[in-house]
């Protein structure tokens, strides 16, 4: 009976051993398929990673600024005016030339006075007369012929006379034009033969050395100017060229309706290269020099949360793999092309200057600074 069961449970046994094996063959090719899967999931998805961009990148470095004041103003001569005369008369000689220096006291035009001449003869004979009747009666009553009050009537006129005669020499005097000061003389306004009005504009004159500087500052910037200070002017005229000068007057009343003070600075103009109404740049220095580390503006990147720059890591086993951080910075004063950076930089590190639109954190890049943004302080505006 024993071996009977024996017998029967062998084929059994075997059946269940075969079965196991089975089993154990299935879960263990399920398991070589998973990993298989994630070997593959993983080479699909290095073969399909994002491709490294190429940005420009620069170190960043410390800079001195000088701290200025930029403004634009106008030049004005330090004495100009327009020739005029105070009286009406035609024109009989135009004695200068247009554009040429003068004088101060130099005839530049002769109206006709003919008639006020003729005047003023008749009203010195009179006064001579006046002063021989006043010597004669002087020795009359010297004699006690005449009355003192004789006398003190022939001073009177005589005095009356010589004022008469002083009132129309100064008339004939203004009908001669002459230069009021030392300067540079402009386009003729007037010929001969021409009548000329009271006011009438007959040449510009102006003195050209030196030049005054006009230029306005905001209220808050009278702390840092005071006279004396050196000014310097850019003038698009001369490119690269400074002219240096100093503040001679701050006007002391404030404009209410910019809040604007008017400042004039003198320059000096011995080329007399400068003219008056030049458009001009200026600078003023205001205190000492600051250090900063500074960016080319285009590093920098605006959002609603603040200032971003992208900096750039060696990663890897080898430091090979360069990958960029974003990183919040802290900005101050632009200078060109420039920006300071007081927060969150350190000098030495590795920043993109250009193509951040396609970079977020961990983005790979490649370096290529064969084409880099402007990072000039002080860059020139050019004309075509």
């Amino acid at each position: 009976m024993l071996k009977m069961l024996r017998d029967e449970k062998s084929p059994l046994r075997k059946r269940m051993f075969m079965m196991l094996i089975c089993v154990g063959s299935l879960f263990f090719c399920i398991f070589l398929y998973q990993i298989f899967k994630m070997i593959m999931i993983k080479h699909f998805l290095a073969s399909n990673s994002s491709p490294k961009v190429t940005v420009s990148a620069m170190k960043v470095e410390y800079a001195n600024w000088q701290p200025t004041l930029n403004v634009t103003g106008s030049l004005r001569a330090i004495r100009g005016v327009s020739v005029t005369t105070e009286l009406a008369g035609m024109v009989t000689g135009i004695y200068f030339k247009p554009g040429s220096f003068v004088k101060e006291g130099t005839v530049l035009v002769q109206l006709n006075a003919d008639a006020d001449n003729a005047q003023l003869q008749a009203l010195q004979a009179s006064a001579d007369l006046a002063q021989l009747t006043y010597k004669r009666d002087a020795g009359q009553y010297a004699a006690q012929a005449i009355s003192k009050a004789i006398l003190d009537n022939d001073a009177a006129d005589l005095k009356n006379k010589q004022a008469q005669v002083a009132e129309q020499a100064a008339i004939v005097a203004k009908k001669t034009i002459r230069a009021p000061f030392d300067g540079r003389l402009g386009i003729s306004a007037v010929n001969p033969g021409q009548y000329l009005n009271v006011g009438d504009k007959i040449v510009t004159l102006q003195q050209l050395n030196p030049m005054y500087a006009d230029f306005y500052l905001p209220q808050q910037s009278l702390v840092d100017i005071k006279v004396g200070q050196t000014v310097v002017l850019n003038i698009d005229t001369f490119p690269g060229k400074a002219f240096t000068g100093k503040i001679t007057t701050i006007e002391p009343i404030i404009d209410v309706n910019t809040r604007n003070v008017e400042v004039e600075a003198t320059v000096n103009n011995p080329s007399l290269a400068l003219v008056p109404g030049m458009f001009a740049r200026v600078i003023i220095t205001t205190s000492k020099l600051h250090r900063y580390l500074t960016l080319p503006q285009t590093a920098i990147s605006f959002n609603p949360y603040g200032a971003v720059i992208f900096l750039v890591k060696a990663t890897g086993k080898d430091k090979s793999v360069l990958t960029v951080l974003q990183q919040f910075v802290t900005t101050g004063e632009t200078r060109g092309d420039q920006v300071a950076v007081t927060k969150g930089l350190n000098e030495g590190d590795l920043v993109v200057t250009s193509g951040q639109l396609k970079l977020k954190n961990g983005t790979k890049v490649i370096i290529n600074n064969t084409v880099v943004p402007e990072n000039n302080p002080n860059p020139q505006v050019e004309n075509d």
